[in-house]
């Protein structure tokens, strides 16, 4: 029985949302025939209309149907709904807000200019609301909905007198005006569930929050203030629970969460407000939860995406504050651990209840589960350092798509997708913050490439996510969340990606750390008289760092195209891989061959030299990257006649070969060029290159039977010739024109030549 209790839920799942589209659909069937029984009748009483009548029965027709009044009730019927909902629902809305927003300012203005003494202002301020109170039950039974925003605007009106007779003028003492409070939120919980009308709890309750905004004095009574907010907060509990009106619950967490967070930011004090602000937090915290829970569990509904996110979002809220007050008190720093277990022992308890209570939505049992796990695994990290936190999530990454997926265990794998982003980023944190913090002052930070803990940590990290793969491309195994294929489809890419970027990434930070720090061992001291020494650094030594990371990217690509080609044969990585090896050949070719060219430079200049040694390997490196270089187009070459790309990319291979070609060849001419000291390289050279390289694409056009070649050949020396006219010879001397002209003209004709003799075999072939 439990092998299909799985399968069962699933099941009903399914059954219920079919069910819930067939509702849809017959609704929407419904609503057409309607339509078209409306359209034939309307049909039907225009052709009466139309048709001849004989002369002598004419003025016998019916009136009705010579005019027919039915199509044109509807716009009549459409502006009077308008007018209705303007005349007996907006406007009286508007009205009583601007009639509060009336009182709050005169009220303020009498304060400001102290017009009338404080009792005067609170009894005044009462009559007002009282009057509003009394015209609105006189008015409830034949204008209920006037009533209601009367009685709403009332509410509010003493809300904010009882919090001013308190806060400001100390007329009201501590416990009568809590007690007031309490019984004009009782009074409103009950009038808005007597009238069931949002409007009232919306206006008495959730305008209430505005209160002691309207009549602050700046005087800094935030226990006053977020008193007064906890107890609208639980009158809003009670109306959740029995009406679940969403709105009125979604403004109340806006509202209460945006007024603590303004007043944290603005006017928080550790040594005024810690254990106050933690209370209250704890207090607003503990009664959305509620709010969020109370009615689908006692009715035991189905949770909506909705109702997860404001669970989600009041724990994270809750959480940041909380981690964020205690970080910064001294003693309360000692307990960040056990407040973030705390969090997890709080969810584990309403898992514990939700399970007792067996609702019909199984999903919320797994949500809040997994709240307790993820705040269990958050804990770690407050009392370890990063890299080891690392390492313990990946080995509990492993350790639940282990068990969710060999065992059919849904939760478990569930939890263990969010876990495989979050140690990710772990990883992430945790290479930014240790690579990055060499100091020649302190040896203890310098790190031996491969052998360090940093990198051990990368190794788990791979090796967790490596057996996560491998369990996932087991076939034996299906995923029991597989009824849900948008998220199995992101998962099965974003696994391998994730474990592919970190042995990426995990080489490339060892690599850059190693000359990062060679580079800040390079500093010297080049003018000690100055009364701020100035100090110079070897600039080469990031140059060799960036053609050693082209050098390892192209490898890695290389090597992860062979194992496609050779073992995975997928079609979508082949696809994934051959655009990252184009774009790794062009950066090396503009960057890459940048970099190479400033060592070239460096060396021929000898800049420094008395501090630096500039050798033969600024020239050297190149043919070594070369050699890189190669072998991706190699693979990139292989991989184009693979037949499980199902993809022709022979033409776009043909012109990224010969781009490459093309560009080795002009770099390389430069650059000996350069060693002899000669002054034309960008000009005389180039040209004739460009001109010879175009003869050469005519001629293997035409033997290969390429029109793509020729007309790139053509482009070519277009190019060249744009080139020579408008570049070339502005500085030439005479002799350099001259060789130009001519080698350009010959190679020209020679052109012509080609397409003239073998123009039956080009021509015809197309």
């Amino acid at each position: 029985m439990s092998d299909n209790s799985g399968k069962i839920i699933q099941l009903q799942n399914k059954l219920e949302m079919l069910l819930k589209q067939h509702v849809i659909f017959q609704e929407k069937l419904d609503s057409l025939h309607s339509e078209i029984q409306i359209l034939k009748a309307q049909d039907e009483e225009n052709e009466i209309v139309v048709e001849q009548l004989p002369p002598e029965t004419y003025h016998e027709a019916p009136a009705e149907v010579a005019t027919p009044e039915a199509p044109e009730d509807e716009p009549t019927k459409i502006k009077t709904d308008i007018e209705k909902f303007i005349g007996e629902n907006l406007i009286n809305k508007i009205g009583i807000i601007i009639t509060i927003i009336g009182v709050g300012i005169g009220a303020k203005y009498a304060i400001d200019h102290d017009l009338i003494s404080p009792w005067t202002r609170i009894i005044l301020g009462y009559l007002v609301g009282a009057g509003l109170l009394g015209f609105a039950f006189h008015l409830r039974k034949k204008y209920a909905n006037f009533s209601a925003v009367l009685l709403s605007g009332s509410m509010a009106i003493m809300y904010f007198i009882t919090f001013a007779a308190y806060t400001f003028y100390s007329l009201i003492p501590l416990l009568p005006t809590f007690i007031m409070m309490t019984i004009f939120t009782v009074f409103t919980v009950a009038a808005a569930l007597t009238y069931n009308k949002q409007v009232i709890a919306h206006i008495g309750l959730v305008g209430a929050y505005a209160v002691p905004f309207l009549l602050s004095d700046k005087s800094g009574n935030v226990v006053a203030l977020f008193s007064y907010i906890a107890i609208i907060n639980i009158g809003i509990l009670v109306i959740a629970y029995k009406k679940y009106w969403k709105p009125l619950y979604y403004s109340s967490f806006i509202l209460t969460w945006l007024i603590f967070l303004t007043w944290y930011i603005t006017g928080y004090k550790t040594a005024e407000h810690f254990a106050m602000s933690l209370v209250f937090i704890s207090l607003f915290f503990t009664t959305f939860y509620i709010i969020s829970l109370a009615y689908k569990l006692a009715r035991k509904e189905k949770f909506e995406i909705e109702d997860i996110l404001l669970l989600l979002a009041n724990s994270a809220v809750f959480y940041g504050l909380g981690y964020d007050i205690l970080r910064a008190h001294q003693t309360g720093e000692d307990f960040l651990g056990a407040f973030t277990l705390a969090n997890a022992l709080i969810n584990l308890v309403i898992a514990v209840i939700i399970y007792l209570r067996k609702p019909a939505d199984r999903n919320l049992l797994a949500f809040v589960t997994g709240l307790a796990v993820i705040f269990a695994t958050i804990a770690v990290p407050v009392q370890l350092d990063g890299k080891w936190v690392t390492m313990l999530w990946a080995g509990e990454v492993a350790i639940l798509f282990w068990i969710g997926r060999t065992k059919n265990v849904a939760v478990y794998e569930s939890l263990s997708y969010p876990m495989m982003f979050l140690v990710f980023c772990s990883l992430l944190i945790d290479w930014d913050t240790v690579y990055n913090s060499y100091d020649p002052a302190l040896p203890g930070t310098r790190i031996t490439p491969l052998f360090n803990v940093n990198f051990l940590t990368s190794a788990i990290f791979i090796t967790a996510f490596s057996f996560v793969n491998f369990i996932n491309n087991q076939r034996q195994f299906v995923s029991s969340l597989s009824i849900n294929k948008l998220l199995t489809n992101i998962m099965n890419f974003a696994m391998p990606a994730i474990l592919l970027v970190a042995v990426y990434l995990a080489f490339v930070m060892e690599l850059t750390t190693f000359w990062n720090q060679l580079y800040i061992d390079s500093k010297v001291i080049i003018d000690q008289d100055l009364t701020v020494p100035k100090h110079i650094w070897n600039h080469d030594i990031q140059i060799y760092s960036t053609i050693t990371i082209f050098a390892y990217t192209m490898t890695f690509l290389s090597v992860l195209t062979f194992i496609n080609i050779l073992r995975i044969k997928s079609s979508m990585m082949g696809l994934i891989n051959l655009a990252l090896n184009g774009i790794a050949v062009g950066l090396f070719l503009s960057v890459g061959l940048f970099a190479i060219g400033y060592l070239r430079e460096s060396f021929l200049s000898q800049e420094l030299s008395g501090f630096y040694y500039r050798g033969i390997m600024n020239i050297g490196i190149r043919y070594f990257s070369f050699i890189f270089l190669g072998m991706m187009l190699f693979s990139i070459y292989k991989y184009i006649y693979q037949l499980f790309l199902k993809v022709d990319f022979k033409m776009e291979f043909d012109f990224l070969l010969h781009v490459a070609i093309l560009t080795i060849t002009a770099n390389e001419l430069i650059n000996w060029m350069d060693l002899f000291r000669s002054e034309q390289s960008y000009k005389l050279g180039l040209s004739i290159l460009f001109g010879v390289y175009a003869l050469i694409l005519i001629s293997l056009g035409i033997w290969k039977k390429k029109k793509y070649l020729r007309i790139g050949a053509i482009v070519l020396f277009g190019a060249t010739l744009v080139k020579l006219f408008i570049y070339d010879l502005s500085d030439l001397n005479t002799i350099s024109k001259t060789i130009v002209f001519v080698s350009l003209g010959i190679l020209l004709l020679v052109i012509s030549f080609l397409y003239n003799k073998y123009k039956n075999l080009i021509f015809d072939h197309d």
